[in-house]
């Protein structure tokens, strides 16, 4: 099967409201607030930071289709502070992580990862994403960094 649509969704809004009104995490952590850390990943508008922009950073468990899932993590994201310009969901790849090795893994209809999870090298992730979404089985992906296996984004096909 070939794909060529797809959805990737940032943290949804919702989440993010109930951590900058709580303070807490997914873990009943407390958030932390930094300021002008440029150039980090954000998973609330899918871009990276600019100079100066007041950031939080906290624990995330994304959800995985089929929950509970053993295969659910919890790991440390950033997103703005306050809330952003963000587009939850986009039709593309982001483009200012284009050039960024990342990790695909794929999930089933169990929420159990699927043997189709792969890593890409950042040179055509909308390709690798779109190979990893057309495999029999594969219901969603999360997109994650390679080196310390943070939660970018969540992947879906357009079918």
């Amino acid at each position: 099967m070939t794909l060529t649509a797809f959805h990737v969704t940032a943290i949804r809004a919702a989440h993010l409201t109930q951590v900058r009104a709580t303070g807490l995490d997914v873990s009943n952590n407390p958030v932390v607030t930094l300021d002008d850390m440029p150039d980090e990943p954000l998973r609330c508008c899918l871009r990276n930071s600019r100079p100066g922009e007041r950031l939080i950073l906290f624990g995330y468990a994304p959800p995985i289709t089929g929950t509970p899932s053993p295969y659910r993590e919890v790991g440390a994201v950033l997103a703005h502070a306050d809330p952003c310009d963000a587009t939850p969901t986009r039709d593309t790849y982001p483009a200012e992580w284009i050039g960024r090795p990342q990790v695909l893994r794929a999930y089933d209809h169990r929420g159990w990862i699927h043997p189709a999870t792969t890593m890409h090298d950042g040179s055509d992730p909308e390709a690798a994403l779109r190979s990893v979404l057309a495999t029999p089985g594969v219901t969603e992906v999360h997109s994650r960094n390679v080196t310390f296996g943070c939660f970018m984004f969540v992947a879906t096909a357009n079918r």
